[in-house]
């Protein structure tokens, strides 16, 4: 366990130190935030990034024409998208474009790794943008998105463990790794990505379900509770967890005492999530 103790200690050492490589966030979805964070930005502004991106463009135009985000009529061009579906949406869809370059390695087994922690995301996500509307002021996209970040601090215990065969032989011990480190990395590399204190506490904290606070379900619960649905009847330590110890549910009003969720309401819509991040 020597080596194990050692790599632990220097993804600490190395996060608290601010020497951590953190991933990057591709320009793109930053030229986009900092375009919608003006005042004075334009929907031709917005659509002018995004067309520098060929395979983006044509990305974004499909989701907008999708069941999700479609009018009476189709688009075709970024303006006319932008302006339908408004400057925080298409930057939220950027971002979740975009993530899926950061899920890639040269390891073999890292690469796989790193498609199963997206493929579970892309669940969470699914899930989240499903159960949006029981959390007032949560729009979808915002909901959709925070599914989709909530295990990014995997990405640099992966990265790392790329240089340390011994960890990716143990796929056991790697998972006790990233369940003890990934929510404090996660936060870490939002912050630094100065995503919103709403975006940084659901990766910093999606694993506390003893947590506690005062008022309405928020964003933490939502993708909380989204996670343990995606765990149902699965061999995840997530899978074996009674409901009836996780606080969140109550805060989303929802129903312990069922063995998952009912969303077959919402079945077409989750399947479109997964289209589109897909």
């Amino acid at each position: 366990m020597e080596s194990e103790t050692i790599f632990v200690e220097e993804l600490i050492r190395d996060l608290e130190s601010g020497h951590l490589q953190l991933p990057t966030l591709p320009e793109v979805a930053l030229r986009v935030r900092d375009v919608v964070d003006d005042e004075n930005a334009n929907a031709q502004q917005i659509a002018n990034i995004i067309a520098q991106d060929a395979a983006l463009s044509a990305r974004i135009i499909q989701v907008a024409n999708s069941p999700l985000y479609r009018g009476r009529n189709e688009i075709d061009r970024l303006p006319m998208v932008v302006a339908r579906l408004g400057n925080k949406l298409v930057r939220n869809l950027v971002t979740s474009q975009v993530m899926k370059q950061m899920f890639q390695a040269t390891n073999d087994l890292v690469d796989q790794r790193l498609r199963q922690v997206w493929e579970h995301s892309v669940q969470v996500a699914a899930i989240a943008r499903a159960l949006a509307s029981r959390v007032p002021g949560v729009m979808p996209d915002q909901a959709m998105l925070a599914g989709l970040i909530h295990d990014v601090g995997t990405l640099p215990i992966l990265y790392r463990a790329e240089e340390r065969y011994e960890l990716l032989a143990k796929p056991g011990l790697l998972d006790q790794l990233i369940d003890h480190l990934h929510t404090r990395i996660g936060g870490a590399i939002l912050k630094h990505w100065q995503f919103p204190d709403v975006l940084v506490a659901v990766a910093a904290e999606h694993e506390d379900l003893q947590r506690q606070h005062d008022g309405k379900a928020d964003l933490v619960d939502l993708v909380q509770v989204a996670n343990l649905q995606s765990h149902i009847d699965s061999d995840h330590r997530l899978g074996k967890i009674d409901w009836n110890t996780v606080s969140a549910f109550q805060r989303l009003d929802l129903d312990v005492d069922v063995h998952e969720i009912e969303l077959t309401d919402v079945v077409g819509d989750m399947e479109e999530v997964h289209k589109i991040l897909e």
